[in-house]
């Protein structure tokens, strides 16, 4: 009995320190990813009202529009895989994001006149505007609205409005869990279920788990790093809210003026290409792009795209910023 005791109480230790190193190890990560949020990003008063962005690089403007779960970080890094060192990225947290307050109308359209205010408090007359996923919204309605702010579009993977095929959440058991944590705004659990079962946030993310298996290393590593990026949730979570429950509604995109790139993926887990053939369907001078295969994140297709947004940014004639 004795012994039997004894190894019990062994056990106990052992789960308590278990339990102990895995506290410290989410306050360690989620705690620097919060420290990291909290500091990067600049406070904008602009006529829409407060909006935080980041900047980084110097030529032409290009502002970058973040998807959901994202903010100023992510616009900066997405821009960063698909432009070079020639264009000052402007990257502004969404409506709900990281600093960004929801003012009282939150939609794409009240967005892009955010957007618009930026640009225009940061003195920048025109820049190309790149549009990822959920942020492709506000960049259409910026297009649409503010036109003579727009020198081109670039729409990667779009979240908009499709009349017959929806953007939509992978619909497997492990998506639907992941969407439930994301509504809850559960920093830990986002954190546990990445250590643990990083194939549901993959998946969840809109990327194919073969695509990920084949991928090279690299590319694997930027995956988990854009899924590392998501925290901390908590304070991406009411512009995520935002995202998931708007019925989006058809624009006049035939009235947009400026040329437009639409990329989209067949194997895209959040369903885009409808979106995608939809867009560059009616924007009168639009080029799409249908890859075979990369997801959500174009997984293991990142140089290819780099290049033709790189070829299509060229031809752009945008202009330098007020002084």
């Amino acid at each position: 009995m004795s012994g039997m005791l004894s190894l019990l109480a062994a056990g106990a230790v052992a789960a308590a320190v278990a339990g102990m190193l895995v506290v410290v190890a989410y306050r360690d990560e989620v705690g620097r990813a919060r420290t990291v949020a909290h500091r990067g990003g600049r406070s904008a008063c602009t006529t829409a009202g407060p909006i935080e962005y980041a900047e980084k690089g110097t030529g032409m403007p290009l502002l970058s529009i973040h998807g959901a779960g994202g903010g100023y970080d992510q616009g900066l890094a997405n821009a960063a895989e698909l432009v070079g060192d020639e264009f000052r990225i402007i990257a502004p947290s969404r409506f709900g994001y990281l600093g960004t307050p929801i003012p009282v109308e939150a939609s794409p359209a009240a967005q892009a006149d955010a957007h618009a205010a930026l640009l225009a408090e940061l003195k920048v007359d025109k820049a190309a505007v790149v549009g990822i996923s959920a942020g492709a919204n506000s960049a259409l309605e910026l297009a649409l609205r503010h036109p003579d702010r727009v020198a081109a579009l670039v729409l990667v993977v779009p979240a908009t409005y499709a009349p017959e095929s929806a953007v939509t959440i992978e619909g497997s058991r492990g998506s639907r869990f992941a969407f439930r944590l994301v509504n809850t705004g559960g920093d830990f659990a986002w954190w546990i279920v990445g250590k643990i079962a990083p194939s549901v946030l993959i998946r969840f993310v809109g990327v194919p788990p073969e695509v990920f298996a084949a991928a090279p290393k690299a590319a694997q590593e930027r995956v988990m790093r854009i899924v590392r990026s998501i925290q901390p949730l908590s304070r991406r979570f009411p512009g995520v809210s935002i995202d998931s429950n708007r019925a989006l509604d058809r624009l006049a995109l035939e009235r947009i003026e400026a040329p437009a790139l639409v990329i989209s993926a067949r194997d895209d887990l959040f369903n885009t290409l409808p979106a995608a053939e939809f867009a560059a369907g009616i924007i009168p001078k639009a080029r799409l792009v249908v890859l075979d295969s990369g997801g959500h994140l174009l997984v293991g297709r990142e140089r290819e795209v780099r290049a033709m947004v790189g070829d299509f940014l060229a031809g752009v004639s945008v202009g330098a910023a007020r002084s």
